[in-house]
């Protein structure tokens, strides 16, 4: 009995630890302090970059506006788990080429936005007053909602809400519970805060979708990609990035010329908003 109940107290308290301590295995922001500039050019120039600040309740996030002169439409981007908006911004020569401006988030605690993330609903409310700060002043234009690793469960949900001209996805997961339990598979469901179930929601989605994932991602299966595709109502392309890993997706020139081309075709598209539905 005293074996039971050690064994119990045991469970208990590790499922106690991992309850209070997920935001730490989940979350690891790289913060700036709040006089590094991030800011350079300025306009008129082939591309420029703007620091924006946006209130939310109890923070203040930051985000970095990429800008040219005539863009063709905006890109809407949801970064992934770690590092903040300056180690996301290293391949802004790709959205000059597309002519996209870019608008790179960055949640609380990361770079150089104050607070700390405390819920699901929290990171959903806060994408969604980014999203607002930004999307209206690119009417009829194509806006894109962009989501890489961590970032693409919010950007699934962002999409289900505002039906942006194209939904993209990298390097998905379907859900956070399929991650934590192949890594944790004895630890139950329910004790998840942040759930991001983006296999349920994604038949909700009514914008097209491209799915891009790494053949060689060894963090995320590529098997995850292949299902949000095969759940999808919308038209969805999935394009599998042979060699690609998790990180290095971009550097692939399979997956640089498939986003450009998917870009590129919106043109031709009317764009699905601008503002929220």
């Amino acid at each position: 009995m005293a074996l039971l109940l050690t064994v119990g107290l045991g469970w208990g308290g590790l499922l106690g630890a991992l309850y209070l301590g997920q935001e730490n295995l989940l979350f690891q922001p790289t913060p700036l302090a709040q006089e590094v500039p991030l800011a350079r050019g300025r306009p008129g120039d082939g591309q420029w970059v703007e620091e924006v600040r946006i209130p939310v309740p109890g923070a203040e996030l930051h985000a970095l506006h990429v800008r040219h002169p005539a863009p063709r439409g905006l890109i809407f981007f949801l970064h992934g788990n770690a590092g903040n908006v300056a180690t996301w911004s290293t391949n802004l020569p790709f959205y000059q080429r597309v002519n996209y401006d870019l608008f790179l988030l960055d949640y609380r605690g990361y770079g150089k936005s104050t607070g700390h993330i405390e819920s699901e609903a929290q990171l959903h409310a806060d994408v969604r007053a980014a999203w607002e700060r930004v999307a209206p002043a690119y009417s009829g234009r194509p806006v894109v909602v962009y989501g890489r690793s961590l970032g693409s469960g919010l950007a699934v949900e962002l999409a289900r809400e505002v039906s942006p001209a194209l939904l993209v996805v990298v390097s998905p997961y379907a859900s956070v519970v399929e991650l934590a339990r192949r890594d944790y598979p004895y630890v139950p469901a329910w004790i998840l805060k942040y759930p991001l179930d983006s296999e349920t929601i994604i038949g909700a989605v009514r914008s097209p979708i491209l799915i891009a994932h790494g053949t060689a991602d060894e963090l995320i299966p590529l098997e995850q990609a292949r299902r949000l595709a095969s759940l999808a109502r919308a038209p969805t392309q999935l394009l599998e990035v042979e060699g690609a890993g998790h990180n290095d997706v971009q550097k692939f020139t399979a997956y640089r010329d498939g986003l450009a081309a998917r870009l590129a075709s919106l043109d031709a598209v009317a764009p699905g908003m601008a503002g929220a539905r």
